[in-house]
């Protein structure tokens, strides 16, 4: 159907600026630190957000109210969630996963492939994406805990720099 009524359109334009103007408010009080996209659970969190504007837009049946309050219940948990996670080690190793080395000082590491499901081609593939032509130039490649890939440049020199720390090597 292409058209219903006139009364469904308004119904959108209110309730669209309306919790758009709420999300927006909620957002800014909750920090910046509620969109990131640092790891997969907020990843999950950003796209149920949206979600939730799509229902209250859309869905008759969800008043405003009720989808104002979702986003702040979405928002109220990420914020609780990551404030546990910065002051509680055990609670951030439960919910966060630990980047992954998939090639150290040029060579692959094939268990850490395998565990990561990524292969071989892909990870050439980020590697041509970044411009790099010869893969003994390249320290390591990481899996970060969002899902993208860190690239890191350097030779002997530079296996015990800061930066890979906390990166699990298997």
């Amino acid at each position: 159907m292409f058209f219903d009524s006139w009364a469904g359109l308004g119904r959108v334009l209110v309730v669209g600026v309306l919790a758009y103007a709420a999300l927006v408010l909620l957002l800014r009080v909750s920090g910046k630190r509620t969109l990131t996209k640092m790891n997969a659970f907020d990843l999950v969190v950003t796209v149920a957000l949206g979600s939730t504007l799509a229902t209250v837009l859309l869905s008759e049946s969800v008043a405003l109210a009720e989808g104002v309050l979702a986003l702040a219940l979405l928002i109220v948990l990420q914020y609780a969630i990551t404030w546990l996670s910065v002051r509680s080690p055990r609670f951030q190793e439960l919910i966060k996963a630990q980047p992954t080395m998939l090639v150290y000082r040029g060579d692959f590491l094939p268990a850490a492939l395998v565990e990561q499901r990524v292969t071989r081609e892909e990870v050439m593939a980020i590697l041509r994406a970044q411009g790099r032509t010869d893969l003994d130039t390249v320290l390591a490649v990481v899996l970060e805990t969002d899902g993208s890939f860190s690239v890191l440049s350097g030779g002997a020199a530079d296996e015990g720099t800061p930066v890979l720390e906390n990166v699990s090597r298997p």
